[in-house]
């Protein structure tokens, strides 16, 4: 079903293409699969059969993630533990860490970058979501709205997390490395990204994903330390984080609106990223 999945993702974010009616007529289909079983937190496994005990016995321990442990985050330590399945309510105990520290972001006096925001722009979504997005910093509108990707690149990634069974009101939770917009939407200073870290640092504990999808060159390399050129960076399955939690690199959303030969690219990439979420399941 590939190739209806590509013809519905590009006739999404704005690729006209013609399709046979027959080929129409199962992509409508198709579009109702995805929308009774979205890409979520799978039901509880049940006993292994000997063929899948063969298979994760040949996969070896390097393809399993790491067991829960506690780590210090800030003033407090957090255990991280498989979270509940989205749309089940927070325990009081995280849903006030989630306050607290959505309270410290919008108070941050940390770096120059708070004199001249609106507000911070601490993310949107669902905090027990197995998908975390990230991007680069607010841009004009996000800071004003209080909201990272609104606008016109804010509705191509809606469009690109639907087309794999995705979207911000129920199953993913969007986040960027900086909280407050730069002047201009200029690149990142690194004592910016030093400073605001912390706080991507803290919501990843709390949400532990099971998948993290890095969207653009400012956040994929802040994240994977590096200075690799994104096209270096796509088509693999980073790892992030004391979880190895998979980190998959694509394209800015605001970047495809610019060059929109390269939504072919995109497409394949968020391709690449659901297979292995599949294989985490």
């Amino acid at each position: 079903m590939d190739a209806q999945r590509r013809h519905h993702y590009l006739e999404a974010i704005g690729i006209d293409l013609w399709v046979p009616r027959a080929l129409a007529d199962m992509v409508a289909v198709e579009d109702r699969e995805t929308a009774a079983a979205p890409l979520s937190a799978p039901a509880p496994p049940s006993a292994p059969t000997p063929a899948t005990a063969d298979t994760a016995a040949r996969r070896g321990p390097s393809a399993e993630l790491p067991e829960p442990r506690a780590q210090a985050t800030g003033d407090s330590v957090a255990f991280l533990k498989p979270p509940t399945a989205p749309g089940a309510p927070l325990s009081p105990e995280v849903a006030a860490q989630w306050d607290s520290l959505r309270s410290q972001v919008a108070t941050c006096t940390k770096c120059a970058l708070h004199s001249s925001r609106t507000q911070g722009v601490f993310g949107v979504g669902n905090p027990q979501a197995d998908w975390l997005v990230i991007g680069e910093a607010p841009g004009a509108e996000e800071d004003r709205r209080g909201e990272p990707f609104v606008g016109r690149a804010g509705q191509l990634l809606d469009a690109m997390l639907k087309a794999i069974g995705l979207s911000r009101e129920t199953n993913v939770f969007i986040a960027n490395v900086l909280k407050s917009r730069p002047p201009g939407n200029r690149d990142p200073k690194p004592e910016e990204v030093a400073a605001c870290l912390p706080y991507l640092m803290r919501q990843i504990a709390l949400m532990r994903p099971r998948l993290i999808l890095a969207v653009g060159r400012i956040a994929a390399q802040n994240l994977l330390s590096t200075d690799m050129p994104l096209g270096r960076l796509r088509g693999k399955v980073h790892r992030f984080g004391e979880l190895n939690t998979p980190l998959i690199v694509t394209y800015h959303p605001a970047y495809l609106l610019r060059t929109p030969g390269d939504k072919r690219k995109a497409w394949d990439d968020l391709k690449f990223a659901r297979g292995v979420f599949r294989e985490l399941m």
